[in-house]
């Protein structure tokens, strides 16, 4: 096993600390231990199409909306999510809350949360917590196996994310 890497947001203040990834455990689970600041932000909704995930509090409270629920999830307890099941979590504190996040199997969302973090260290994420149309286009078709948002609907963003992929790529050419 390789050491483990720590990513930061900046913008969040979230940290996570690779435990296992996928290299590790030749695909099958990436495992995070992620820390999370209080905070009223929440998550875009989204779904991991081919993933179930898991998060377990290790302390502080954690609050979930799984398919339109509110779950809480305090220290010792775990909440497992299917795939296709929209979910986003946030902490309204007061303390931070550490818990272990699981994927399986793991697929590349590793990369997504390195690419994620990075544009939020990088300031191109907007209120919502998304970046520009023409990065979500890339990063959607690059990871639409392991998160979707859940709106618009993912026929609509497929089509519209296919339409923007040249547009980003010709920007990028003319940039140079």
């Amino acid at each position: 096993m390789m050491p483990q890497q720590t990513i930061i947001n900046r913008r969040s203040g979230q940290r996570m600390i690779f435990r296992q990834t996928a290299k590790d455990t030749d695909g099958q689970l990436l495992e995070i231990e992620s820390f999370n600041p209080p905070s009223t932000e929440k998550e875009p909704e989204h779904v991991h199409p081919k993933q179930e995930s898991s998060a377990e509090a290790l302390s502080g409270t954690v609050h979930f909306s799984i398919n339109g629920r509110i779950q809480i999830v305090k220290a010792g307890e775990k909440v497992v999510i299917p795939p296709v099941v929209p979910h986003y979590f946030w902490n309204e504190g007061p303390l931070e809350a550490r818990t272990i996040q699981r994927f399986t199997p793991a697929l590349t969302i590793e990369q997504f949360f390195k690419s994620y973090f990075a544009l939020a260290n990088e300031g191109k994420l907007d209120n919502n917590g998304m970046p520009p149309l023409l990065i979500t286009s890339h990063l959607g078709l690059q990871h639409q196996d392991d998160i979707r948002v859940t709106k618009p609907p993912w026929i609509v963003q497929k089509f519209l994310y296919t339409l923007l992929v040249p547009v980003r790529l010709i920007l990028r050419r003319t940039k140079r």
